[in-house]
């Protein structure tokens, strides 16, 4: 099965006492998830690159950035605003996040664990375009 970049909104459901968005994982990927982390307190761009095998979703819990990707059509800009934005990123999709607000927080959920190695990371854009299957 191809896996297909997505953008989307989360559920926001508002009540006398709190707003919830609630995420049925099931919605939005069909991969195990392995690792969760936090991006908090951001100084500068994450790093640019895709992945081989990982699978990832992320959620703009607070605060915007922009997320830079390019899945085979040329590198575009997505606003993600929190609490309720979100994408999915299946591999080789070139993918890193910029202009964070100050009190940004962005979750992601993998599908894999951390290989300190980085063996599964495609660093060069160039290269990225040669063995990108979308390319």
């Amino acid at each position: 099965m191809e896996k297909e970049f997505k953008v989307f909104e989360l559920k926001k459901i508002e009540t006398p006492k709190f707003i919830m968005s609630p995420m049925e994982l099931k919605e939005y990927i069909d991969f195990p998830v392995k690792r969760v982390y936090f991006i908090t307190k951001p100084m500068s761009p994450t790093g640019a690159h895709c992945h081989k095998v990982e699978e990832e979703l992320f959620v703009m819990i607070q605060g915007t950035c922009t997320a830079v990707v390019d899945k085979g059509q040329g590198v575009e800009e997505i606003p993600l605003v929190g609490p309720t934005g979100a994408m999915y990123v299946p591999n080789f999709v070139w993918h890193h996040f910029k202009d964070f607000s100050p009190d940004a927080i962005l979750l992601a959920l993998s599908s894999t664990n951390y290989n300190p190695d980085r063996s599964d990371y495609i660093e060069d854009y160039e290269e990225f375009k040669k063995v990108s299957p979308y390319y």
